[in-house]
């Protein structure tokens, strides 16, 4: 594994090493919720203009902190599956945390089929059923193909939907910005805000770990730390002109169920609108795929801990086996409902079996090995 580490980090480009893992967090994190600009308003614009701007702000320092040491443990350890990170941080502990992140994996891939279906079905006179078909086959064909069609994927969609929030902020304030700028002007910071943005900050971050197999091309822990440092705040950039935009109707946009839509509608724009729903289904194939990747290049390390090899068909079927039980069977069962009841639970278990441990270990064996390096450059 180092040998092929090494030599992809030779040859690695800068998009590679430092754009590429940014723009594979923001895909595993952006999903429906974020996108839609619904926990945007849950989390950050409930606190007040000015709060959320604060709250935005912390969760993304707790992004780029969190990024920065998973890839540089990651590159420590030589680790690029999840259970083999965890592993390395926590021994036997690493099961409660496969559980819960295996539970995580069904509840998200659900959500991201049935958002999808919605999302078709508002651009198209078709059933729901068809856009989370088309998801999953899209999910299916580029995580199946590996390593190299899932970094084709996030590149050319992370790239499409970079654009279409800038197009997105650009029309926000021609249209009514100063409405925007009247209602940053008036304030307003709720005491709340660093709460929620530690919140966000600390449930959304296990996506670090979800994008380790993204990491192979980073070839030493500067560049390691460096691309965390720039994943967080790249992660919150669409947040950050969502929020601008949403500003301006302030407070009565709290309410919303769909804030893009609220906001789509007074731009007046249908040809926009339309775009920025093909961007919304973008999302979702980012993260889902993240997702789907994750878990696959888990069972691949497995397999060749094993000493069995890995097939060509065996990645295009396990996609298809997890997404047909979480897409269309999950739901059926109940499981998903379930799963979504003990969703703050896991919340609070990733941040006890991740961040703590990788706060405090992490931290500790990264600093010891750094000093145990010097004394043998300086002996």
């Amino acid at each position: 594994m180092s040998r092929v580490t090494v030599a992809r980090s030779e040859k690695a480009t800068f998009f590679q090493k430092f754009l590429l893992p940014a723009f594979a967090l923001k895909g595993v994190i952006i999903g429906g919720g974020y996108a839609t600009g619904r926990e945007l308003v849950e989390y950050f614009l409930s606190q007040g203009p000015i709060g959320a701007l604060w709250a935005m702000l912390l969760a993304a320092a707790i992004w780029a902190l969190v990024a920065a040491l998973t890839f540089a443990f990651a590159h420590h350890a030589r680790t690029y599956d999840y259970r083999s990170f965890v592993e390395r941080l926590l021994g036997p502990g690493a099961t409660v945390f496969e559980v819960c992140f295996i539970l995580f994996s069904i509840l998200l891939l659900a959500v991201f089929g049935a958002a999808a279906g919605e999302v078709v079905a508002s651009l198209f006179p078709v059933p729901t059923i068809v856009g989370t078909l088309v998801l999953a086959l899209l999910i299916a064909v580029i995580a199946g193909l590996g390593e190299r069609a899932v970094e084709m994927m996030f590149r050319y969609v992370s790239t499409f939907l970079y654009a279409v929030y800038a197009i997105f902020l650009v029309l926000a304030l021609t249209s009514f910005g100063e409405q925007i700028e009247t209602s940053f002007a008036r304030g307003g910071m709720e005491a709340g805000w660093a709460l929620s943005g530690l919140t966000y900050g600390s449930y959304n971050i296990v996506a670090a770990v979800m994008i380790l197999p993204i990491l192979r091309h980073i070839g030493s822990r500067r560049d390691a730390l460096i691309a965390g440092a720039i994943a967080g705040p790249m992660a919150m950039l669409p947040a950050l002109a969502f929020l601008v935009a949403m500003v301006g109707f302030y407070p009565a946009i709290l309410s919303e169920t769909l804030p893009s839509d609220y906001l789509l509608q007074r731009m007046g724009s249908p040809a926009f609108r339309f775009a920025f729903q093909l961007m919304v289904f973008g999302a979702l194939l980012e993260s889902g795929v993240g997702v789907i990747h994750a878990v696959n290049e888990r069972a691949v390390a497995w397999r060749e801990r094993h000493a069995k090899g890995v097939p060509t068909w065996f990645r295009p079927t396990l996609t298809i086996a997890i997404l047909s039980v979480c897409m269309f069977v999950a739901g059926s069962i109940g499981l998903v409902d379930l799963i979504a009841s003990g969703y703050r639970l896991m919340a609070y278990v990733f941040l006890a079996t991740f961040v703590l441990p990788l706060l405090t270990i992490g931290t500790y064996r990264l600093l010891g090995s750094a000093s145990s390096r010097q004394e043998h450059v300086h002996a």
